[in-house]
This record gives structure tokens, sequence and C-alpha cells, in this order.
């Protein structure tokens, strides 16, 4: 541990799992104490079960803003302020712009972009309060290039680095910064779940387990992230460390933008 976070407090929403249980705990290795939410509250609790006694849970729906907003509130109770806000919860579902519902669209839209806005509501006013903070955004490539069969997902990626922008314009000269991590494929649940989705192989063809691992190829570094490399772009980004960056969209990606 080398203490880049000691004395913050953060808040880490989708922490029941994946990239979200990993940067819990990256967070609270680093000195950190963190209120891990999550829909899944069994998730939340065994996320702060792990990080030990720097840590508790909270079960929240990030698309209800009475929740959000008590999020917040409990960060506040047991922690006294709060740092770090990382609005990491979202889905994934396939769809093109001809095949998806508006009731499809609708619900990606409101966990993956409103919640992100919600998010930062309700945590703003103490940050503007304290004169610090750091929101940290969970966009990804799809925001950022087209990826396809993903049309309402790429549609709510990309209003979240807007909304980074917004937000570090917005609140800058109030000392808050606010950025988004752009990952590529990770293989999450989450994520294998887009791509059994996406493309349910032929009879005979390759499994999704293969199609994923052939995604690397198309990476210049040859391999897919994991979960720990968006948490070390999140503890940096928490971390005074970056304190001249904000409003930017960071690709996490292994090169596949740039190839």
């Amino acid at each position: 541990m080398t203490h880049r976070l000691d004395g913050k407090v953060a808040i880490i929403t989708g922490a029941g799992s994946g990239i979200g249980r990993a940067t819990a705990l990256a967070f609270t290795e680093e000195g950190a104490r963190v209120l891990c939410a999550d829909i899944d509250g069994a998730g939340a609790d065994e996320t702060a079960r792990l990080a030990c006694s720097s840590a508790s849970s909270f079960r929240v729906d990030v698309t209800r803003p009475d929740e959000v907003a008590a999020m917040v509130d409990a960060c506040i109770g047991a922690f006294g302020r709060v740092d770090v806000m990382f609005a990491n919860a979202g889905i994934g579902e396939a769809g093109t712009a001809i095949d998806l519902t508006l009731e499809q669209w609708n619900r990606m839209l409101a966990v993956n972009l409103t919640s992100v806005w919600l998010c930062a509501k309700y945590v703003l006013p103490h940050m503007v309060r304290q004169g610090s903070g750091s929101l940290i955004h969970q966009s990804s490539v799809a925001g950022l290039v087209g990826v396809g069969g993903i049309a309402h997902y790429a549609a709510a990626k990309a209003g979240v680095i807007g909304l980074t922008r917004q937000i570090a314009v917005d609140y800058g000269p109030q000392g808050v910064r606010c950025n988004a991590i752009c990952p590529s494929t990770i293989p999450t649940p989450l994520v294998t779940k887009v791509w059994q989705e996406r493309s349910a192989p032929q009879a005979g063809g390759p499994s999704t387990a293969e199609q994923i691992a052939g995604a690397a190829q198309r990476h210049p570094l040859r391999r897919l992230g994991r979960p720990d490399d968006a948490a070390s772009l999140a503890v940096f980004l928490a971390s005074d460390e970056s304190s001249w960056i904000t409003g930017q969209a960071l690709a996490l990606d292994g090169g596949f933008t740039i190839a």
C-alpha cells in the first residue's frame, strides 16, 4: 500500500462485482474509506466485507433520485464527507436502431446516463462546499468510436462523456474535477452477456468465449482488459496525482481506438 488515498472518502456504485468491486478493494488498499453501493445488496455487502473495516455497503437503485440522495446522505453520515464519486453502475444489452424498443432505449439511458447525472447532482453540493472533489464516470470506447450492435449503449456512453466535460467546466472553479474512463473489452459478467446477445454463434461456429478471446487480437497489446486495469486508473483519478486533469475521456483500451 502506498497510501495514495489516505484521508479520502469515496462512493462507488456498481460495487457489488466486476470493476466496481476491484476498485473498492483498490481504494481501501490505498487508504480510502468507501461506501460500496449496488442494486445487488448482497454483492455490495460482500465487497464491503472483503474491504474490511474501511468500507460499508448500501443498496441503491441508481435510477431513483430519492435512493441516490439517500446514498450520498449515508456516506456523509458514516464518514463525514465525500471526496470521490465513481459512477460505475451500468447495464449492457445488444440492439440496433431498428431492433430496439422504446422501453429498451429508455432503460439503457436511465441506468447508464441518467444515473450518472443523479450521482453528480446529489454529491456536487458537498464537494463544492468542501472546495474539492473528484467525479469519475464509467463510459466506454463505444462512446468514442462506433462499435456494432449496441446503439442505445453507445448513445448513453457518449452522453456520459458530454456530461463529464460539462461538469468539469461548470464546477472546476469550485475545485471539483470530473473525468470519464472509457474501457474497451473487459470480460466481466455484464460484458460477456452482451457478447452472447450480439454474436450468438451458428451451429458449429466459435463459442462466445472463443469470440471474446479472439477480440484480444484487435488490440495492439494483444490482450483484453482486466477489472484491475480500470481500478488502477480510478485510483489515479481519485488521487491528488491527477489534480490538474479534468474533463477528459480516457481510453483504457489496449490501443483499440488507435488501431
